[in-house]
């Protein structure tokens, strides 16, 4: 499905939350949406290495990296497991890399940046629970959609208006 932000915000003014703009496109697909999955985490991925194992049909993951540029919390193998397991995109407030290979797989992928350093695992996090960055609250069962233009939030599902 193809979501534009802009026509959403148009459509749905009273409902949708709009993300400050900060994070950059990097996944095979430009445009995704679906239920929110959250993972709250700090330089470990061991929580989003453990959800892309799950199927993610209808969902983007969101990943609350507390903004750090110092490590990477998705790479090239865990993109494509994703991918491979259904999910819609991943937003990570933090780095990715691998960003070449991540460009060529179906998948959606916004970041604040890249960086080269692989993150720790430690076996920490915490999953579905509400995380707050850039202006938003990403709540578990709501919905975000994103593209070139940005990342809305909204509390239900939301149609391209005709």
């Amino acid at each position: 499905m193809q979501y534009v932000t802009p026509d959403l915000c148009d459509a749905y003014p009273d409902l949708v939350q709009v993300v400050e703009p900060m994070f950059s496109n990097f996944g095979g697909r430009d445009s995704f949406g679906g239920e929110i999955v959250t993972v709250k985490c700090f330089e470990d991925n061991s929580r989003v290495k453990e959800q892309v194992e799950l199927d993610g049909t209808g969902k983007v993951m969101v990943v609350d990296g507390g903004g750090s540029l110092r490590h990477a919390l998705l790479g090239d193998m865990l993109a494509e497991k994703a991918a491979r397991n259904g999910w819609e995109g991943i937003i990570i407030y933090g780095c990715i890399r691998d960003v070449d290979v991540i460009a060529q797989t179906e998948l959606g992928v916004q970041a604040l940046a890249t960086h080269p350093r692989k993150s720790e695992k430690r076996g920490l996090g915490d999953l579905n629970v509400p995380v707050t960055f850039c202006g938003v609250t990403f709540r578990p069962g709501e919905y975000v959609y994103a593209d070139n233009n940005g990342i809305l939030v909204s509390p239900e599902p939301l149609k391209m208006p005709d």
